[in-house]
């Protein structure tokens, strides 16, 4: 248990700006080992006409106001930005957070996001592939900046498709995320397992994330059984970290 990271997502909507930052704050405070947001443009829940905040610009607000915690997207939809341009604000963001950020990266799914902004939805697949055409200019735009990241910049893809998105993170990711409970996420890793023996990576090397919400965080022992590093718990306004508080009790 001593291993275990302890995260919490703050979600962006039905709130303020003000308050956002001010949990981020907190969860510093209290020692969470990660501080991450989502990439959405509209609620996912409750009111579809909420309070709604960017989430890139939410992240650059985190960087800035604390010090300890690493903060990512949980997760960037890939659609939505230029691969080579989210790369640069990655490393922007990286900057201003002092080497504490992840990249995390998805395929896309909010239908709604699309239709208002003027994206392609397009199909699962057709969004897949884009992802995979983008993970290696994301690379490659890395390398090529300067300065280049503060920190390690650890690339996150998140999902659990087992035979695109799974294989995706076998061949290009650092980082891993699902979600519970834990035997939905002790299922994936297995498949994630067996396709890095297929691409020949060692598993070990991808760290294993899980997202859970606030009512799955007592004996949080049967995550790490199942394998996750990392916990990260979903909360969203008024910010009750209570949650992540009592996770952070258990991996202490």
């Amino acid at each position: 248990m001593v291993e275990l990271r302890v995260g919490v997502q703050l979600h962006p909507q039905a709130t303020t700006m003000a308050d956002l930052r001010r949990a981020a704050r907190e969860a510093d405070a209290l020692g969470a080992d990660s501080i991450w947001t989502w990439d959405h443009f509209f609620p996912l829940y409750g009111d579809p006409d909420a309070a709604h905040f960017e989430g890139w610009s939410t992240l650059t607000a985190f960087a800035c106001d604390t010090s300890r915690a690493r903060l990512g997207m949980l997760v960037t939809a890939n659609s939505y930005r230029n691969p080579d341009l989210l790369a640069d604000m990655a490393r922007t963001v990286d900057h201003i957070s002092e080497g504490r950020l992840y990249l995390g990266i998805g395929a896309g799914w909010f239908e709604r996001d699309y239709t208002e902004y003027g994206y392609e939805f397009g199909t699962a697949g057709s969004r897949l592939r884009a992802l995979e055409a983008a993970l290696p200019r994301i690379r490659r735009r890395l390398e090529k900046l300067q300065p280049p990241p503060a920190g390690e910049l650890p690339l996150l893809i998140g999902g659990s498709g087992e035979r695109v998105t799974l294989r995706l993170v076998a061949e290009h990711a650092d980082a891993w995320n699902t979600f519970g409970p834990p035997e939905n996420f002790a299922h994936k890793s297995a498949v994630l397992d067996r396709w890095c023996a297929e691409v020949g990576r060692d598993p070990a090397t991808i760290e294993r994330t899980v997202a859970v919400g606030v009512d799955d965080v007592d004996d949080i022992g049967r995550y790490a059984d199942a394998g996750a590093q990392h916990v990260i718990v979903m909360i969203g306004a008024p910010f009750d970290l209570a949650p992540l508080e009592r996770l952070l009790a258990q991996v202490r």
